[in-house]
């Protein structure tokens, strides 16, 4: 009896297990044929084998223990054929735990996996003693690696336990039908199962379940996706998506209840949520999503409580489906209260090493100002920023708030818990696949062992943001392994640091210039700024070799030389050509955070070509320019002064840099003259897409010991540095010859506003308006004056005001940033050379 009684035993084990761990799924038993019994042992008896119940994928185990001699249990009844498994179920009595010994494990039905991966994942081996419920462990423990849709176990009465398993197919390729609006790309990439994975239902239902979502975001609120199998040799399968689209499900109007202070139109435009509409043809944002939604809730709230609606609250939200199924119409209800003022402002601190009073003067509220949340967050940021340049890295400040509906007023405090002072207990850099360490090491202002300040944290990756190695440079600080310890990660992305740059225009006469070159700013990984071009065009011929070393001799200290040989062609602006071949020799150090000093020594040969048919007695001879033919050796030195104190190097928004330049030439050589040059620019971001920029740059040039000044040395202004005009293309000229001299004195201001221009950020395109006004001129008497010392009026030379505007596209395309510049003239000279339209490209490597 014992044989008989102790298979109800195991099955009651497997349904009162499965319905406690499962509720109202069905533990199947398909009976496994057992070995041939062993020689010399009955068929039947006391360790007669049972069939063992089995497990498949979305059913709960059902452990089972063949009966042996030591696993018998009382039951009323035996348990049901399988073929008979639907009549009810026997009433069985608790059952007896009991256990028995396993003398070896053996697997079967495998096909693909191999035996001892199989056991690897079974928690049981020979000679483990097993009951029930361990039995139940080794069967969930094998499900969840879902390698098999169906697991069975059983004990024989030989004390083998037998692991019969019928292995999950494998995928062969993944087919989506009947979709057109999403491509095949993006359907692959939001499912989770792939060719030549394992094939489980959860997982096709979960895929199943993110498409739905993907095409909901879409606008396809009625999308359905239905997956079929097909069953193909060797245990694979075709998963089949058939999906049905469905109509796209646009917005008809989105409706506003309760706003006074602003009009639906104001707000629409808040809302990322727009209105269906035949131009809004590339939008996927004129569709109901219910997460977008939210959102803009969001958004309305920011709106209002930045204009002074201190308790504003969107009351619902209700999105109703047109019978037709064609659109969703938004009704939006809120309340918008009464506008506040900020009343008192406060700052608690737990510690007396941060002020409260110091802190109160950094916050950028003043009492009696209308109410805005964007302040509360930027005195967050600027507490935050000054307790963490006084070492305190993980400082907490939360606001709170006391509104007076009495006198409209909201109090806030700012509660700072300082913390403890932290130090930085290791720097990690991470990301610089090319650059090496020390190079990224010694933009750090801070070392290890050093306390943590937030103004250095800063400063250093402003530094390496500024040496134009990397497209990214994020700086993070986590706890180390005390309270009073820091780590810090650097995280930086290498980007293109070499550069073929391509230079083109076209002026208004038709003139069309090319210039080419080759640069590489860090060369080995190491920081070196290297340049070796040849570099060619209708206005430039040049061979150059530079290098820079920025960290000499181990110190903060910049040093490089030139070599180069340049021929410039300006036979269409001023009838003659300059050679120049010659050496220098450059050195920089800091002088502190934001300042820096350049010296240099520079010596060449400069020779100026001027046609001879010009200069022998031609009608179109210019004495200005026939004058100054011949070489000369100029011997210089100078520095240069360098501030800059922009909020951030790339793109900046507060702040200003400029410089100062000033050569002396006449340490030695041929050419005596003192040469000053300064310039600044001024930004102010009104918003972050919106920022204002003001330039200024001014020069003069004069000679020294008698000397007057060289067409070569003096300044020309036009193409880049003066938008709607020619190179060279403004400024004093030989009206005989129609050629520009250049002149000694320059002063250039330009007012540039980048706007948005609603192209999606990845597209890498900005936009600017821009007006550039300035003037140059001031020729040395030498070359106004005729033989008589009364003015050549064949040379003019008038401190006229130019002025021009226009739009400036900047377009970091595939090929490397491309600039188109659309200039109108405003202010000019009837002899000055305009151009419209110019534009510059460069391809990095």
């Amino acid at each position: 009896m014992a044989g008989r009684s102790a298979a109800p035993v195991a099955s009651v084990l497997a349904l009162v297990m499965a319905a406690g761990l499962h509720g109202t799924a069905q533990a199947q038993s398909v009976p496994v044929p057992p070995p041939a019994p062993e020689r010399g042992q009955p068929a039947s008896g006391p360790l007669a084998p049972a069939a063992p119940p089995s497990r498949t994928i979305g059913a709960p185990p059902a452990p089972s223990i063949t009966p042996g001699a030591s696993l018998t249990a009382p039951a009323p009844a035996a348990v049901a054929a399988p073929a008979q498994a639907s009549s009810p179920a026997p009433q069985a009595a608790a059952p007896v735990q009991q256990s028995a010994v396993v003398n070896r494990v053996l697997v079967q039905g495998n096909q693909r996996i191999d035996q001892t991966t199989v056991l690897s994942y079974l928690p049981i081996q020979a000679g483990d003693v097993i009951d029930a419920a361990i039995l139940d462990v080794a069967i969930r423990t094998l499900t969840r690696t879902q390698l098999f849709a169906d697991v069975q176990i059983g004990l024989q009465p030989n004390g083998d336990l037998i692991v019969t398993i019928v292995e999950n197919p494998i995928i062969n390729q993944v087919v989506f039908e009947g979709n057109s609006a999403l491509s095949e790309k993006k359907l692959t990439e939001e499912v989770t199962i792939s060719p030549r994975g394992i094939y489980t239902r959860a997982k096709v239902q979960e895929d199943v379940g993110s498409i739905i979502e993907l095409y909901r975001l879409s606008g396809r609120i009625s999308a359905t996706v239905t997956p079929k199998l097909v069953q193909l040799d060797q245990n694979r399968v075709d998963v089949v998506f058939e999906i049905d689209e469905g109509p796209e499900t646009g917005l008809r109007a989105i409706t506003f209840l309760g706003n006074e202070a602003f009009s639906d139109n104001d707000l629409r435009d808040v809302m990322v949520t727009k209105q269906s509409a035949w131009y809004r043809l590339f939008s996927s944002n004129d569709n109901y999503d219910p997460n977008r939604l939210d959102y803009d809730r969001e958004q309305l709230r920011k709106f209002y409580t930045n204009r002074g609606y201190y308790d504003f609250r969107v009351i619902s939200a209700v999105a109703e489906l047109a019978p037709d199924n064609s659109a969703f119409g938004i009704t939006m209800t809120m309340d918008e209260g009464d506008r506040y003022n900020f009343g008192q402002i406060t700052v608690v601190t737990e510690n007396d090493r941060l002020n409260a009073d110091f802190l109160r003067l950094l916050i950028p509220i003043r009492s009696g100002q209308l109410y805005e949340s964007d302040k509360i967050e930027s005195s967050v940021d600027a507490l935050t920023f000054a307790a963490g340049s006084a070492g305190y890295a993980f400082v907490d400040i939360r606001p709170t708030y006391k509104a007076n509906p009495e006198t409209d007023t909201v109090d806030v405090t700012f509660n700072v818990s300082e913390g403890r002072r932290v130090y930085i207990d290791r720097i990690n850099i991470v990301g610089n696949t090319r650059t090496i360490d020390p190079v990224v090491r010694r933009e750090i202002m801070l070392s290890e062992g050093d306390a943590f300040n937030r103004t250095l944290i800063e400063r250093s990756r402003n530094n390496l943001r500024s040496l134009g190695f990397f497209k990214d440079v994020t700086i993070q600080e986590t706890r180390g392994a005390s309270d009073d310890r820091t780590v810090v990660n650097v995280n930086v992305q290498e980007q293109p640091t070499g550069e073929l740059s391509v230079g083109a225009g076209f002026s208004s006469v038709d003139a069309f210039v090319v210039n080419v070159g080759i640069s590489e700013r860090n060369f080995r990984g190491r920081g070196q700024n290297i340049v070796a071009r040849t570099e060619w065009g209708s206005l430039r011929q040049q061979i150059d070799f530079r290098f820079t070393e920025p960290r000499f001799m181990g110190r903060d200290l910049g040093a490089g030389f030139d070599l180069f040989h340049s021929r410039y062609d300006f036979q269409e602006e001023s009838s003659y050509d300059y050679r120049s071949t010659g050496a220098g020799l450059r050195l920089s150090f800091p002088i502190n955070g934001y300042t820096r000093l350049s010296t240099r020594y520079f010596i060449k040969s400069d020779e100026i070509i001027v046609p001879s048919s010009l200069c022998n007695g031609s009608t179109n001879f210019s004495r200005s320019l026939c004058e100054q033919v011949g070489s000369s050796l100029n011997s210089s030195v100078g520095y240069t002064l360098a501030i800059d104190r922009r909020n951030d190097p790339i793109r900046a928004t507060r702040g200003w840099a400029g410089s100062l330049r000033q050569d002396f030439a006449g340490v030695g050589g041929d050419v005596n003259y003192i040469k000053t040059e300064a310039d600044a620019t001024f930004y102010y971001g009104l918003t972050p897409a919106w920022i204002v920029s003001v330039q200024g740059s001014m020069g003069y040039v004069s000679g020294w010991s008698g000397d007057s000044i060289r067409i070569n040395d003096r300044f020309f202004k036009g193409g880049n540095s003066f938008r709607g005009f020619e190179t060279a293309g403004m400024g004093p000229r030989d009206l005989t010859t129609r050629d520009a001299l250049g002149g000694n004195f320059y002063a250039v201001s330009s007012v540039e506003l980048t706007l948005p221009n609603f192209l999606p950020e990845q597209y890498g395109i900005k936009t600017s308006l821009f007006a550039d006004v300035g003037t140059l001129g001031v020729l040395d008497d030498r070359y106004t004056l005729g033989s008589n010392g009364l003015p050549d009026t064949s040379i003019v030379d008038e401190l006229a005001l130019r002025a021009s505007a226009g739009l400036s596209i900047h377009w970091k395309s595939p090929m490397g940033p491309i600039r188109f510049d659309l200039s109108q003239i405003l202010a000019k000279e009837d002899y000055d050379k305009t151009e419209t339209f110019r534009f510059s490209t460069s391809t990095q490597f």
